[in-house]
C-alpha cells in the first residue's frame, strides 16, 4: 500500500499539521487515504482512532470520516483546492470547519471566529474568503441532505481497518 504524505498549512505557509498516510483508492469523489490508529503526526499528535482522509478531486474541503468511538463522525476542513506533488499532498487550512456529532446526528459550523481572524491576519483575498464560505454552505447542505459520500459511502473506506473500525456505530 502506497504512502502518501499530507501536510496542513495556514494561509502565510507556515506549517499546521503533517503525517503519512496510507493510499486506500480513488473513486469518484477523491482519493482516500487511511490513518491507522498511532500514526504520528510531525507535531508529536497521536491519532488514536482510525479514520480515512477524503481529498477531493475539486473543491474547496477536505472530509475526515472517524472510526467510532470518536464523537466527531464526519469533520471537514475548509481548505484551498489540494496540490498533489507526486506522493504529497499540500492543502491550506482556512480555519473554517463543519462537522457531524456521532450520537445526536448534528451538523455544525465551527470556528467561523478564528476564520475571521485569520482572514484579517492574513489577508485572505475576496475570492478565498467567498470560496471558504461557499464551501462550508454547501458542506453544511450536504451532511443534512444525507448526500454522499457523506451518508454512507465512506463506509467501504473505514472497512478497510476492520470490523473493529465501526465498534457501536455498526
Amino acid at each position: 500500500m502506497a504512502l502518501i504524505r499530507v501536510e496542513m498549512r495556514k494561509f502565510d505557509g507556515s506549517a499546521h499539521r503533517a503525517m503519512w498516510t496510507r493510499l486506500f483508492g480513488r473513486d469518484r469523489f477523491g482519493t482516500w487515504l487511511g490513518i491507522p490508529s498511532g500514526t504520528v503526526t510531525d507535531s508529536g499528535k497521536v491519532w488514536e482512532i482510525p479514520g480515512v482522509l477524503l481529498v477531493p478531486h475539486v473543491g474547496w474541503f477536505t472530509a475526515m470520516f472517524n472510526a467510532a468511538p470518536r464523537n466527531t463522525s464526519v469533520y471537514c476542513d475548509i481548505t484551498t483546492p489540494p496540490a498533489w506533488e507526486g506522493n504529497r499532498v499540500v492543502i491550506t487550512d482556512l480555519d473554517l470547519d463543519v462537522r457531524k456529532i456521532r450520537e445526536t446526528g448534528e451538523v455544525q459550523l465551527v470556528d467561523e471566529d478564528e476564520f475571521r481572524e485569520h482572514a484579517s491576519k492574513f489577508g485572505y483575498p475576496e475570492e478565498v474568503i467567498r470560496q471558504a464560505r461557499a464551501s462550508a454552505a454547501a458542506l453544511l447542505d450536504a451532511l443534512h441532505e444525507g448526500a454522499e459520500p457523506f451518508a454512507g459511502h465512506f463506509h467501504r473506506w473505514l472497512a478497510l481497518f476492520g470490523d473493529t473500525a465501526f465498534g457501536s456505530a455498526r
